[in-house]
């Protein structure tokens, strides 16, 4: 079905060249001259530990480190250090502090902020080795490092019986969307991933390291501002028993006359006014398929269901009656479901193949049918053709359950858009050209959004700060209310004064 959409990624894949692996961490060699080229590094690697590893610029690793799913407005990095501990990333944060040196913390590598590319030169501090995972003797919780990736936490946690909300995506690290709220499959039932955190251990600008629980006022920031106060190294959270191993789904694919028609039915069928059972979420995607239709975007309808082998009727006929391309029932478990919605570890989504990935992310209640043809038409027009720079853009609706969401006071957190329920966005995939061109892009992407936004007939724009492009304003990140924007200016003054941490959706 998605043979269109796939196969111009698989060729860019295919052009790539291999990267070289290398054993042990290489000899620190002279840096290029840049801001960061009075770095000792030989000086500076006696401090960390020995499993600790750092990479140059001319190491045959460096871009390992440094590639970026995006490359609209990158970080520019310097030095790649990959600290063996705790400790290594407090002293490596230290002397960034001491010498004046911007830092970057990666354990993943979806964010696309323009913002991180006011990091015009520094270190990179890659949390990969801080993957540990232990289940509490009581097992209500579990504890993992603050570099541990989404897909291996779930694997993990399912071969003890547990289960918690992670990003769906399965190249995501957990912590990347934890620390701006984080949707995922059980937030129907539990709320976000954030909303899991018992406890977390933060190495602050200075280098100090601080466990921060219920008690401490930064675990409010933390949850859905957390880029913003320091590097986590570990985590612990919330865990739950397995109540339903098997999910199904079924994809129906429609063509683009039928907008209207689809997201009335979405409405009515899925979403109810906020009533949205627990158990059900709803994706789209408008993409291009010229299996299906040569001329314009297809409608890709995901509807997942668990505890069940086959999605109930009451969700999908109402979906069938109006006339699709194609349908698709498949039966699995909650392991499948990153295969299913095209985002697992083989999927194109979590492949870097050099491309500029920006996304305009809109926060909505329900759909409104007009406003989702004006955005489809002038969609259609700026991706339709195979020769089209845009061909391999996504236009995404994520309709998860959130009634868990929902359930946990609003003010519980610095994530600030709990009453809404469907997450927009349109991803335009382009290979760039220049500034002229990403500067047209971001033109397109937020016509599109803005069309979404008349739709709400809201004058507030929310945004997921996650999948947020860089420009938008702090209230639309993180809330209107006064009381939250001050909140949070008071937590940066105390605890990011100087503001190190402000290359990710900045407070100030």
């Amino acid at each position: 079905m998605f043979a269109r959409f796939l196969a111009p990624l698989a060729a860019v894949a295919s052009s790539i060249i291999p990267l070289v692996a290398c054993g042990p961490a290489p000899a620190p060699i002279p840096l290029p001259t840049t801001p960061a080229s009075g770095i000792d590094v030989q000086a500076f690697a006696k401090q960390l530990s020995k499993t600790a590893q750092i990479f140059l610029p001319n190491d045959s690793q460096f871009t390992t480190y440094t590639v970026r799913w995006s490359n609209l407005d990158a970080p520019t990095v310097n030095v790649v250090v990959l600290p063996g501990n705790e400790q290594d990333v407090s002293k490596i944060v230290q002397f960034a502090y001491q010498k004046n040196i911007p830092i970057l913390a990666y354990n993943g590598h979806h964010g696309a902020l323009t913002t991180l590319g006011k990091m015009d030169y520094g270190i990179a501090i890659n949390l990969a080795q801080l993957n540990s995972l232990k289940i509490a003797k009581d097992k209500k919780t579990v504890t993992v490092g603050g570099g541990i990736n989404s897909h291996v936490l779930t694997e993990q946690l399912w071969a003890a019986g547990k289960q918690t909300v992670t990003g769906t995506c399965e190249c995501v690290s957990y912590l990347g969307p934890a620390l701006g709220g984080g949707h995922g499959w059980l937030q129907g039932h539990h709320g976000l991933i954030s909303d899991q955190f018992v406890s977390l251990n933060i190495v602050l600008a200075t280098g100090e390291v601080k466990t921060i629980n219920q008690s401490s006022d930064l675990m409010w920031g933390l949850k859905g501002a957390g880029h913003n106060f320091g590097i986590v190294t570990s985590v612990t959270s919330k865990i739950y028993d397995i109540e339903h191993s098997n999910w199904a789904i079924e994809t129906i694919v429609f063509g683009g006359d039928k907008v209207e028609q689809v997201y009335d039915a979405a409405n009515k069928h899925l979403i109810q006014n906020g009533t949205q059972s627990a158990d059900i979420h709803q994706w789209s995607y408008w993409l291009n398929d010229a299996t299906l239709d040569a001329d314009k975007p297809v409608i890709v309808v995901y509807t997942m269901q668990e505890g069940v082998d086959a999605v109930d009727s009451v969700y999908t006929q109402p979906f069938k009656d109006i006339g699709p391309l194609a349908v698709t029932p498949e039966a699995g478990t909650y392991r499948d479901l990153g295969a299913w919605t095209n985002i697992a570890l083989d999927s194109p989504p979590c492949q870097d193949f050099g491309f500029n990935n920006p996304r305009f992310p809109i926060y909505i209640k329900n759909y409104n049918g007009t406003a989702l043809r004006a955005a489809y038409d002038l969609y259609a027009s700026a991706i339709s053709g195979a020769d089209n720079p845009y061909t391999n853009s996504i236009f995404m609706f994520e309709d998860y359950a959130t009634g868990g969401v929902r359930a946990i006071d609003d003010r519980s957190s610095a994530f600030a858009f709990r009453s809404d329920r469907v997450l927009a966005a349109p991803l335009i995939i382009y290979d760039s050209t220049g500034a002229a061109e990403d500067a047209s892009v971001a033109k397109l992407g937020n016509q599109l959004r803005e069309i979404i936004h008349q739709g709400t007939q809201q004058s507030e724009l929310h945004t997921y700060v996650n999948y947020a492009y860089g420009t938008e304003t702090t209230q639309q990140w993180y809330g209107y209310d006064a009381w939250r924007q001050e909140r949070l200016k008071a937590l940066k003054t105390k605890y990011d004064p100087k503001g190190k941490f402000s290359f990710y959706a900045p407070i100030l």
